[in-house]
C-alpha cells in the first residue's frame, strides 16, 4: 500500500510538478557496482599454490615483528606462534594464520545514514571510494598548497554530489590548520553532517579510533553499531613483515566493536618488497594473512578486507611509478589469492605521479582503474583525487576521475543480448543502405545506449573554439564551481547533530592543541 500511495503521489501535480523537477536541482547517486564480466586472471593454478606456499614458509620461518605491543605477544604465544618477545616476532606455524582467517566474512555491508547509500563490500561488487591522506591540495586557481579544513569540506561536498562515487572516504586531505591531535573529529563530523554516504574512520592513534567509534554510536545508535559494520578503515602494514602498535592499536578497537578493517601492505617494489611480481605477491599474501588472522584473535567474524597497495619504484629517481604493468599484474594476482581465501579485496584507484591533471595524469589513472575493474577488486580507495604520488589532492582531478567511474559502471554491467539488445527489428526496418538515426529501435534507446561523459568536450572544433577552447582542466574547474554551487546539504535530525557538535566540543576542550 505504502508503495502504491508513493507512485501516486510521484504520478501528482501535473506539469508545474513536471516542470519543478527538470529545473530543480537533482541530486543522483549510483548504486554500487555488479560486476556481469569475467575477471582477468594472470596466475595459473601452480604460481598461486607457489605463492600461497612461500607466504606460508615465510610466516613459520622468518615471521613477522608486532613492535610495542605486548599484548599482541600475549594473543599470538596463546593462539599457539612461536612467539620471541625479546625480538618481537611472531613466527605462526603453517597454516594456522589461514585457519584463522577462516571466521572473516566473504562479503561486508557498510551501512550509511541514509539506508539508499549503504554499499556491499565482496563477491562480485566494486565499491568507489575517494582519494586519501595527502597533505596538499591543488586547483586550478591556487595551485599546490597545504590542505586546509576547508579544502576537506569541499571534497566531501564534491564527494556527495558525484553520482558514481559509492563512498565518502576518509582522510580525502589532510588539513593541517587544524591540531593533529583534534583534526580527526573535524573530519568525522564533516563526513557525517555534509554527506549521507558512508565513510572511514580515523587510524592515527587508538583513542582516536575509540572516537571514531562513539560518534558512530551518536549517529546510529550504540546497539546498531555493535551488531552492523558502519565505518571501513585504512590499517596499513609497514611492509616489510612489521605490524605497529598505532595501526594494530586502531585495529584492535574496530575489530572489537565489529567495525570492517582494510588490512593492507603499503608496498613500494624494489624498496618494501622482492623486485618480482610472484616474489612481492608472496610477502603481500604472509603480510595479509598475518594481519587478518591477527583480528580474528580479537574477535572471531571481525569484518576484514584484503588490502594490496603495490607500486614500483623507477630505479633512477628512486620515486615511486604508477600505471605500470607490475602494478597491474600484482593487482590482478592479489585479487586472485584473495578469491581464494573469500575474502574481500581491496586494491586500485586513480593512481599516477604526475604533478598535473595532464596525459601522464590521464594515463597512468586509466590503466589502474581499468586494472581494478577486471582484477575483481571490492573496495577501491584513490578512486578520484589521486595526484602527485599520493601527495596532493587535486580538485579538478577528483571531478575528471570521478565522471570515468561511470565508464566503469557501464562496462561492469556487461553486454546484453536479450530481443531489445538483438535489433533485429531495426536492421529490418532500415535495411541496405539506410541510417539507424530515425528508427524506432534507436528513437526508443538512444537516452542510455551509450555512456556520456558529463565533462569532455565532445562539441565541433568550431563551438569549442567559440567557447574558449577550453581543455580539460579548465573544464574540470568549471564543474567543481558548478557541482560546489548545486550542493545541497543531506537533511540529518537536529538532535543528532548538536549532539555529535557538543562531542566534538568536550573531546576538543579536554585537552591542548598538538600539532605532533
Amino acid at each position: 500500500m505504502a508503495e502504491a500511495a508513493t507512485r501516486r503521489r510521484g504520478r501528482g501535480g501535473g506539469g508545474a510538478a513536471r516542470r519543478a523537477a527538470r529545473t530543480g536541482v537533482k541530486i543522483e547517486a549510483a548504486k554500487f557496482i555488479e560486476r556481469n564480466m569475467p575477471l582477468l586472471e594472470v596466475l595459473n593454478e601452480e604460481a598461486l599454490q607457489i605463492i600461497e606456499t612461500n607466504a606460508d614458509i615465510l610466516l613459520e620461518e622468518v615471521g613477522v615483528n608486532f613492535v610495542n605491543n605486548k599484548a599482541a605477544l600475549d594473543r599470538w604465544k596463546e593462539a599457539g606462534a612461536d612467539v620471541d618477545y625479546q625480538a618481537e616476532r611472531v613466527r605462526i606455524p603453517k597454516g594456522m594464520a589461514r585457519e584463522l582467517c577462516k571466521t572473516a566474512p566473504s562479503r561486508i555491508t557498510q551501512h550509511a545514514r541514509n539506508p539508499e547509500r549503504n554499499v556491499e563490500i565482496g563477491g562480485n561488487t566494486l565499491v568507489c571510494a575517494p582519494v586519501y591522506g595527502p597533505p596538499f591540495v591543488r586547483d586550478a586557481e591556487g595551485g599546490r598548497r597545504y590542505a586546509t579544513m576547508a579544502d576537506f569540506e569541499k571534497f566531501v561536498k564534491l564527494g556527495y554530489m558525484s553520482k558514481w562515487l559509492h563512498h565518502s572516504g576518509g582522510t580525502v586531505c589532510e588539513p593541517t590548520d587544524v591540531p593533529v591531535n583534534k583534526r580527526h573529529l573535524d573530519m568525522l563530523l564533516a563526513h557525517m553532517t555534509l554527506s549521507d554516504k558512508p565513510f572511514m574512520g580515523s587510524v592515527t592513534e587508538p583513542s582516536r579510533a575509540q572516537d571514531s567509534v562513539e560518534m558512530c554510536e551518536i549517529l546510529f545508535g550504540k546497539e546498531f553499531v555493535q551488531n552492523n559494520t558502519v565505518m571501513t578503515s585504512l590499517i596499513n602494514i609497514n611492509s616489510p613483515m612489521t605490524f605497529d602498535d598505532i595501526m594494530m592499536g586502531a585495529l584492535e578497537v574496530y575489530a572489537k566493536n565489529n567495525q570492517a578493517c582494510i588490512v593492507s601492505p603499503f608496498i613500494v617494489g624494489g624498496a618494501m618488497a622482492p623486485v618480482s611480481v610472484v616474489g612481492t605477491l608472496t610477502q603481500v599474501l604472509a603480510e595479509v594473512l598475518a594481519g587478518i588472522a591477527y583480528s580474528q584473535l580479537i574477535r572471531p567474524g571481525a569484518p576484514v578486507i584484503f588490502g594490496a597497495f603495490v607500486t614500483s619504484i623507477d630505479m633512477n629517481s628512486g620515486a615511486p611509478t604508477f600505471g605500470t604493468p607490475e602494478a597491474s599484474q600484482i593487482l590482478s594476482g592479489a585479487g586472485q589469492l584473495a578469491r581464494r581465501l573469500g575474502l574481500p579485496f581491496r586494491s586500485g584507484g586513480g593512481l599516477c605521479g604526475s604533478k598535473l591533471p595532464d596525459a601522464q595524469a590521464a594515463y597512468e589513472t586509466a590503466n589502474t582503474l581499468n586494472a581494478a575493474l577486471t582484477g575483481g577488486v571490492n573496495f577501491m580507495l584513490h578512486s578520484c583525487g589521486w595526484l602527485e604520488g599520493g601527495l596532493v589532492s587535486s580538485f579538478e582531478k577528483f571531478v575528471m576521475d570521478a565522471d570515468q567511474l561511470g565508464a566503469l559502471h557501464k562496462m561492469a554491467a556487461g553486454v546484453a543480448y536479450d530481443e531489445n539488445a538483438q535489433a533485429m527489428d531495426a536492421v529490418r526496418e532500415v535495411g541496405p543502405g539506410g541510417h539507424y538515426l530515425g528508427c524506432a529501435h534507436t528513437q526508443a534507446n538512444f537516452k542510455d545506449a551509450f555512456w556520456r561523459s558529463e565533462l569532455l568536450d565532445y562539441k565541433p572544433f568550431e563551438t569549442w573554439s567559440d567557447e574558449g577552447g577550453r581543455d580539460t582542466q579548465a573544464l574540470a574547474s568549471a564543474r567543481v564551481t558548478e557541482l560546489l554551487d548545486a550542493y545541497q546539504q543531506p537533511a540529518l535530525d537536529p538532535e543528532i547533530e548538536k549532539a555529535l557538535r557538543a562531542y566534538v566540543a568536550e573531546k576538543k576542550a579536554s585537552m591542548p592543541d598538538s600539532f605532533v
